[in-house]
C-alpha cells in the first residue's frame, strides 16, 4: 500500500470514529449531528415538524448516545469560572456520579421548592435532586433510582428536583455556582441510609433507574 493511501485510510477511520451522533435533546451544530430523522433546532437535537417526526416525544429520556461527548455550553464566574452544561453523561445500569447533600425543607439558604410538585419535603424522606441533563426536562420526576456507594450500600430514592447545570452565580440561584453535570444532589436520609459521613460533602457513588 503506497504512503498517500495508508494515510487517506487512516484520516478515514479517525473521521469516522470521531464524529459522535447525539439522539433526542443531544448538543449539535448541524443536521448531520443528529440521529435519523432528528433535526438540530437551537443546538439540541429534535423531531421534525415538517414530517411530524414523535421520536422524542415518545422516548424523551434519550438524552445522548453512548459515543457522544457531553461538553459545556458557556461558562460564568463568581469565585472562580464555573462551565454551564444542558447535558449529562449517558445513564446506563452503573452510572458514576458525585452524591452530594441537599436541604429540601422550607427557609433553606437560597433555594425554592422542588421543581416537580413545587413543595417542599422533610429531609427525613430519601430524595435527590439531578442534574440538568439527568432531570431531563422534567421527565424523571417522581420516578426512583437506585444509589450505590463505594462501601457496597445501596438505597432507593424519589427524584423530586433538579440541580441546575445552566446558570448560576446570580440572585436566581443565590449566587451559588452552577451544578456540575454529573450530580446526585441527596437528602441527609439518603447520606444515612447509605452510611456516609455527611461532613465529607461530596463522595463518588453510581445509580441507575429502579
Amino acid at each position: 500500500m503506497s504512503n498517500i493511501a495508508f494515510l487517506s485510510l487512516i484520516f478515514t477511520i479517525f473521521i469516522s470514529t470521531s464524529n459522535a451522533i447525539s439522539q433526542c435533546n443531544g448538543l449539535c451544530k448541524t443536521l448531520n449531528d443528529c440521529d435519523g430523522q432528528l433535526i438540530c433546532i437551537n443546538e439540541k437535537c429534535s423531531d421534525d415538524p415538517d414530517v411530524e417526526t414523535n421520536i422524542c416525544k415518545n422516548n424523551p429520556l434519550s438524552v445522548l448516545s453512548p459515543t457522544n461527548t457531553c461538553r459545556p455550553s458557556g461558562s460564568v464566574s463568581c469565585n472562580g469560572i464555573h462551565p454551564i452544561y444542558r447535558c449529562s453523561p449517558p445513564v446506563t445500569s452503573s452510572t458514576p456520579a458525585q452524591l452530594t447533600l441537599n436541604d429540601f425543607s422550607s427557609g433553606r439558604d437560597g433555594g425554592g421548592a422542588s421543581s416537580c410538585d413545587n413543595r417542599y419535603h422533610d429531609n427525613s424522606e430519601r430524595l435527590v435532586a439531578l442534574s440538568t441533563g439527568w432531570f431531563a426536562g422534567g421527565s424523571r420526576c417522581d420516578k426512583m433510582i437506585r444509589i450505590r456507594a463505594n462501601n457496597g450500600r445501596t438505597v432507593t430514592a424519589k427524584v423530586v428536583d433538579e440541580c441546575d447545570s445552566t446558570g448560576g452565580c446570580d440572585e436566581e440561584h443565590a449566587y451559588q455556582s452552577p451544578c456540575k453535570n454529573n450530580i446526585v444532589d441527596g437528602s441527609i436520609a439518603v447520606w444515612r441510609a447509605l452510611g456516609l459521613d455527611t461532613d465529607l460533602g461530596v463522595v463518588p457513588i453510581t445509580w441507575s433507574m429502579v
